[in-house]
C-alpha cells in the first residue's frame, strides 16, 4: 500500500493511509485479534456476521 506526500502535506497523507486501512479492514482485524478466543466462540462469531450480511442484503433489495 502506498501513500504519496504532496509538499510536505503529512497530516493529509496520514488522513489518506487511515481511511485505506479503515477500508481494507485492518482496524476491525486487529480489534478482532486481540484477544484469543476459542474455537467454539470464533464459529459462532463466524456464524453471526454470515447472517448479518444474509440480512444486510435482503434489506438492500
Amino acid at each position: 500500500m502506498k501513500v504519496v506526500v504532496h509538499d510536505n502535506q503529512i497530516e493529509k497523507a496520514i488522513r489518506d493511509l487511515k481511511r485505506k486501512l479503515t477500508k481494507e479492514g485492518f482496524f476491525s482485524e486487529i480489534k478482532e485479534r486481540r484477544f484469543y478466543d476459542k474455537p467454539s466462540v470464533q464459529k459462532k462469531k463466524k456464524q453471526a456476521k454470515a447472517a448479518k450480511r444474509r440480512r444486510k442484503r435482503i434489506r438492500s433489495f
